[in-house]
């Protein structure tokens, strides 16, 4: 066995010793939670500083809204978002930006222009040939579950392993190795409220696959559902936390986030009681 380390291990040195924590950057006029603050390049380039300034380990960038009840967008506008921005990026951060599209045409050129990771909402089914672009580009993939309709009768776990067997198929065959490949049991996507807090509970059960879990709940409604009084996303904080630390505790490896310094300060936490001997 080669002790070279996967391109996963290299871009993010620290997967598998601390919680990672990933910046979101949305480049989007319609995003839930931040939609139109960041569309312009020079606030996007500020605001992905600010997100590595932080503590961020890997920025993730997205041009097209996937908030419940979006609007599809052409290829061509999604580009049109995302590339400035990743070619204004990619020489001046130090850490890896991930394109956050299902499009294999967005992931080729996002990865040209600088990209490193490939982070899918339908888990490389959607467009199955971006698994060919990632492994043509060397870039390890995150795949998330979701489905087109909520069924409330679902095991929702047994679904995420049927789901994650085809995505690994798709990813195996275009010639991703198992070491560049991230899971994402999708929490808001594709399930009633009562899954979302399912697939919470039993993280575990996905993390024993074997593959390094990511895990993004931030600002998301379910958490609004669970306070006693109307909230905006932004005002979603402690409950982000909360549900991050339960996650890290529960063996997510990588947290998707808008708030980054305040989770950093609560994944060290997590870190300390729970991976003591690699903090």
């Amino acid at each position: 066995m080669s002790d070279t380390p996967s391109t996963l291990a290299r871009l993010l040195p620290g997967l598998g010793r601390q919680t990672l924590v990933m910046g979101i950057l949305n480049v989007t006029p319609d995003s839930f939670s931040d939609g139109g603050l960041f569309l312009g390049e020079a606030a996007a380039r500020a605001q992905a500083e600010t997100l590595v300034a932080d503590g961020a380990a890997l920025v993730d960038i997205g041009g097209e809204s996937t908030r419940p009840g979006h609007s599809p967008v052409p290829a061509e506008e999604e580009q049109g978002r995302v590339l400035p921005v990743i070619r204004a990026l990619a020489a001046r951060l130090p850490v890896p930006i991930s394109i956050d599209t299902y499009k294999a045409s967005t992931a080729e050129v996002a990865l040209r222009a600088g990209a490193r990771i490939v982070n899918d909402v339908w888990g490389l089914q959607r467009e199955p040939d971006i698994a060919r672009v990632a492994a043509t580009h060397g870039a390890p993939v995150i795949a998330m579950h979701n489905r087109e309709t909520i069924d409330p009768g679902l095991d929702i776990v047994d679904d995420m392993r049927r789901f994650f067997e085809r995505s690994l198929d798709i990813a195996r065959r275009a010639g991703i190795p198992d070491a560049d490949i991230v899971l994402d049991p999708g929490i808001g996507f594709g399930k009633s409220w009562e899954q979302h807090l399912e697939a919470l509970r039993r993280l575990p059960e996905i993390r024993a696959l074997g593959f390094p879990l990511l895990v993004g709940v931030s600002r998301k409604s379910l958490l609004g559902r669970l306070h006693d009084r109307e909230t905006r996303p932004v005002d979603r904080l402690h409950g982000s936390i909360a549900a991050h630390v339960l996650a890290g505790t529960l063996g997510a490896d990588i947290v998707r986030v808008h708030d980054v310094a305040a989770h950093i300060d609560a994944m060290r936490v997590v870190d300390a009681v729970m991976r003591p001997d690699r903090t």
